[in-house]
């Protein structure tokens, strides 16, 4: 049950005013950080053509307007105002939003989450120990918690004052968090701030990728990082990411070769060999796999400025 009982009126009445609130501090298309760490919006007038690239850390993500369409691995994620997403890890992730328009714009609002303060939260809240239900894939899709839904609200009228932001916002994040903690994805989210959690771990073996992601991938000394034997390490990544270590590897070269693209004036076969390609044909390959086009086509179109 909900602290907060809401009927599906009140419900909707709640998200517009979440989506009026995000609209007046998400101006044009873009994401705004506001001034609660941590809180930030965004809006989009216009869905994507085709798939776009990022990593995405952890965080609660609530969209007030609009669908999104998030791909992880081979698995496909939908959310909307219906639908809320978590991640609990860093996750290469392709996404699209699929609707949105100026007249009724892509709207969200993100949380992103400390590990260290749901520790916290979640000593206060299951002393005996965590409930059942800790496993799972590192994003988590779930139906929107009107609860959330008028925390986030009260979260946004708390950032249009600085005194109430700095005092009051916090204490919102809060109560975001322990809603989160306490809603069916919550042994998800309290793994965040356990140390010895398989979350946790692969969390670890993630950010040692992430730091080295240019190098070949030893996974028996990545196991080893982490305390744990190979299969079960292998296991816990997949169960986690959707991905084997060495797929996840691959998608955070292959989007840093595109980023590369995008911002250097460095050719394909150098960029290549800076995110860890011995082989410029096998980055052309799996390259043109992964975007759908190859590295030349994509570096004459951000050339004449279409990419």
């Amino acid at each position: 049950m909900n602290m907060i009982q809401m009927s599906a009126a009140e419900a909707s009445i709640e998200m517009q005013r979440l989506r009026q609130l995000i609209e007046r501090h998400a101006p044009y298309d873009a994401e705004f950080p506001l001034r609660v760490p941590g809180v930030s919006v965004a809006r989009a007038t216009r869905g994507h053509d085709s798939l776009a690239h990022s990593v995405q850390r952890p965080a609660l993500c609530l969209v007030a307007q609009g669908n999104k369409s998030v791909h992880l691995g081979t698995e496909q994620y939908e959310y909307n105002p219906e639908r809320m997403m978590v991640y609990a890890v860093n996750l290469p992730i392709a996404f699209q939003v699929t609707q949105a328009s100026v007249r009724e714009p892509f709207l969200t609002f993100k949380l992103d989450l400390d590990p260290q303060r749901i520790a916290e939260l979640t000593l206060k809240l299951f002393p005996h120990g965590l409930p059942g239900n800790q496993g799972g894939r590192g994003v988590q899709v779930t139906d929107t918690d009107p609860a959330i839904i008028n925390a986030a609200t009260r979260l946004m009228e708390a950032v249009e004052n600085e005194r109430e932001a700095q005092w009051i916002g916090p204490l919102i994040v809060d109560e975001l968090l322990i809603r989160l903690l306490l809603s069916p994805v919550g042994g998800v989210v309290a793994q965040l701030g356990q140390v010895d959690s398989s979350t946790q771990r692969v969390s670890r073996a993630i950010e040692w990728i992430q730091g080295h992601f240019d190098e070949p991938l030893n996974i028996d000394a990545l196991a080893g990082l982490v305390h744990l034997g190979v299969s079960t390490f292998h296991a816990h990544f997949k169960a986690v990411t959707s991905m084997s270590p060495l797929q996840f590897q691959k998608n955070l070269r292959l989007q840093e070769a595109r980023r590369l693209m995008m911002s250097t004036a460095m050719d394909a076969g150098a960029v290549g060999r800076q995110v860890g390609y011995a082989s410029a044909s096998q980055f052309t390959r799996e390259y043109s796999r992964f975007f759908g086009s190859t590295p030349g086509r994509d570096m004459a179109q951000m050339q004449h400025g279409e990419g």
